[in-house]
């Protein structure tokens, strides 16, 4: 079977009767000769002056007519099809919590323009990326809230995702708060895979729920937990108020629970991360979107129609306009 726009041919070896084109041409023009024996004509009077008749210009296209016809019926034979493809798409989504620290220290300038508005950026082009997924926003300070439960609708997500920032809560961090509140925002749903992308830059020393706790009610659930320690190695330049209230940034060592994180990330089945600069982070969301891809099922279907009807018709009505110009109005000038 082979393919020609825009059909596929059952039989296509019927192609080879058009190499008598040729000899049905020479004997089409032969024929033709004998309506017209040749003669000659004094080269002097009216003789050519007068026009060719209707008559004279239609008896040319017979045999055309009829070669038409046989490239047609050719065409017939190769049975002509279309092909008509449908695919079927399952999605089988993931549903997802980011839990974000949004405390104070997140806005060291470590990171360009801060910790912060840097892991914005990054997770905002993960939902993004992620379009067949229901994400959800958790953030935590001194306390836990839900921004955004998960939800489809990416756009209502990064509307709200853009509005958050440090201050919104009391000051402090509250890990197992927010794991904790991610947990809730998952329990409930009927995904075969949640998954929680838990990012702080500090130790946890907040919260009426310990962090150990939260990895027991996490397991429970089945959730899996990735977990993201922001912050360069050594020093960072982290704000600080003087007594006027004004903002400046004082070096201060990065302290960050990877103990804790790595325990998270284990117990879980997840992984621990360390993001020190944009770059990095933005790996790590590379990483986490490989290692959960959602499932995509594609199926697909192959209808054939059949299309030989057209071209055998078409070959008929050649075939009857000649036999129909030759017995009726040309009957005259071939007789």
């Amino acid at each position: 079977m082979i393919k020609l726009f825009p059909y596929t041919f059952a039989h296509p070896h019927f192609f080879w009767l058009l190499l008598l084109l040729p000899l049905l041409a020479y004997w089409f023009y032969y024929k033709r000769n004998t309506y017209f024996p040749s003669f000659n004509v004094p080269q002097h009077g009216g003789v050519f002056a007068q026009p060719t008749s209707i008559k004279v210009k239609l008896l040319q296209l017979l045999p055309v007519l009829k070669i038409l016809a046989f490239i047609l019926f050719v065409i017939a034979l190769a049975r002509p099809q279309s092909s008509l493809s449908e695919s079927e798409i399952e999605t089988q989504g993931i549903d997802i919590v980011l839990s974000m620290d949004i405390s104070g220290s997140m806005l060291a300038r470590d990171f360009e323009p801060d910790r912060l508005e840097a892991a914005k950026k990054v997770a905002m082009q993960f939902i993004k990326d992620r379009k067949n997924d229901r994400i959800g926003l958790v953030v935590f300070s001194g306390e836990s809230f839900t921004q955004c439960p998960i939800t489809i609708d990416h756009q209502v997500l990064l509307n709200l995702f853009k509005d958050i920032h440090s201050g919104m809560v009391e000051d402090g961090t509250a890990i197992g708060m927010g794991l904790a509140t991610s947990v809730a925002r998952l329990k409930e749903s009927k995904s075969k895979t949640k998954v929680i992308i838990l990012m702080t830059d500090g130790v946890n020393n907040m919260g009426f729920v310990d962090p150990y706790t939260a990895i027991k009610i996490a397991k429970s659930y089945g959730i899996r937990v990735y977990t993201i320690g922001v912050g360069k190695n050594g020093m960072a330049p982290y704000p600080v108020k003087d007594q006027n209230g004004k903002t400046f940034y004082q070096n201060y060592p990065v302290q960050i629970d990877e103990p804790l994180l790595r325990k998270i990330a284990q117990e879980t089945g997840g992984n621990y991360f360390r993001a020190t600069g944009n770059a990095s982070l933005k790996e790590v969301y590379k990483q986490i979107d490989k290692l959960e891809k959602s499932k995509i099922k594609i199926s697909n279907y192959h209808r054939k129609s059949e299309r030989y009807h057209l071209f055998l018709f078409l070959a008929l009505c050649s075939l009857l306009l000649e036999f129909i110009l030759s017995k009726t109005y040309l009957k005259t000038i071939l007789s």
